[in-house]
């Protein structure tokens, strides 16, 4: 699914709440949708079970510490904090990801792995205007 038709997707009360304005964060939900799908075809071999565990939670992570981060207040120490964890946690999808590669196309691979390197130049963006 192309994320222009995944927006449409996604429900109202999500799109107006303030951390929906941190592009970063539609784009690590865009991602965690992504990766669900992913993981049904990992789940499909004993190997790729364990990395599909991994790589979901991993992904979830992102959108999961951005959310927490905006509800405790954007600016201050604590926000900044969880959105260095979510940084982590997409570079961790993206080592996911390359150990993924046995049983993905590589196409998908790289595809997955460009929307991670776009999440996080939009995190260290932001951890460096907030530091």
């Amino acid at each position: 699914m192309r994320y222009e038709e995944w927006l449409k997707s996604v429900p109202k009360e999500l799109k107006d709440g303030p951390v929906w304005r941190f592009y970063a964060y539609p784009k690590s939900l865009y991602l965690f949708d992504l990766a669900w799908e992913d993981c049904e075809k990992l789940m499909r071999d004993t190997r790729g079970q364990a990395v599909a565990h991994q790589l979901i939670r991993s992904v979830g992570s992102i959108s999961a510490n951005l959310e927490e981060g905006y509800g405790r207040g954007i600016g201050g120490k604590e926000y900044v904090r969880f959105l260095r964890i979510a940084l982590g946690s997409a570079r961790e999808s993206k080592g996911w990801y390359f150990k993924a590669r046995h049983l993905l196309p590589q196409p998908l691979i790289q595809s997955r792995l460009s929307l991670l390197e776009e999440i996080i130049s939009l995190l260290v963006t932001a951890i460096k205007q907030h530091s």
